[in-house]
Formats: structure tokens, C-alpha cells, sequence
């Protein structure tokens, strides 16, 4: 049995979301993230994804299973290979964005003024 999804998994100022690079939708990276320790259910990946609707997750959920990065199986999404491959360049993605964090905040400041 796998430990339940922490609510504070994300921060709400997560930096996959000033990120130029994405897996699939605002959503896509974050869903892998929570389906990488084993499979989950759908109530399971509401808790840490605050914010998001009933609607706009299986929309999402969709899109990673159809490009092959998820499936589903007993009620539960869980990786495929092909999704357990993205871990190591999302590692990545999340570093840079980290070491550039104070840049892509100025980036996005500038264009909302």
C-alpha cells in the first residue's frame, strides 16, 4: 500500500508553472510526479493538484494516456515505461527552473505589468 499524496506535494508558486518546458499540459508533469512512487486513483491525484477541476484532469489524464506516457488499469493511472522515462529530464527541467527562478519571476512580472 503506498503512503497517501502529501495536499502540500506542490507549491502553490510551483516552478512547473513558469517553466518553458512542459510534458504534455500545466498539469502533465505534475500528474507523473504523483503517479511515480505506483499506480493511483483519480480521488488520490485531486489531493496535492489544488486548484484543478474534475473536468480538466481527465482531459489531462487523457492526453498523457494517449501519448503513451500513462495507462490505466483496476481504476488506477499508473507510468508506463515510456512515462517512467520522462523522471530523469523532468529532474532536470525542475533544476534549471530553480537556478533561474528569480529570472523567469522578472520575465513574468514584466509581462503582467
Amino acid at each position: 500500500m503506498l503512503a497517501p499524496l502529501r495536499a502540500d506535494m506542490f507549491d502553490p508558486v510551483c516552478p512547473s508553472d513558469l517553466s518553458p518546458l512542459r510534458i504534455g499540459d500545466k498539469w502533465g508533469g505534475m500528474i507523473i510526479r504523483c503517479l511515480e512512487d505506483g499506480p493511483r486513483r483519480f480521488s488520490e491525484l485531486r489531493v496535492p493538484l489544488r486548484g484543478i477541476t474534475s473536468k480538466v484532469l481527465t482531459q489531462s489524464l487523457r492526453s498523457l494516456e494517449h501519448r503513451g506516457l500513462i495507462s490505466r488499469a483496476d481504476n488506477c493511472y499508473v507510468l508506463t515505461a515510456l512515462g517512467r522515462s520522462t523522471i530523469e529530464p523532468m529532474d532536470t527541467m525542475c533544476a534549471w527552473s530553480r537556478a533561474h527562478w528569480d529570472e523567469l519571476i522578472d520575465a513574468r512580472e514584466k509581462i503582467l505589468k
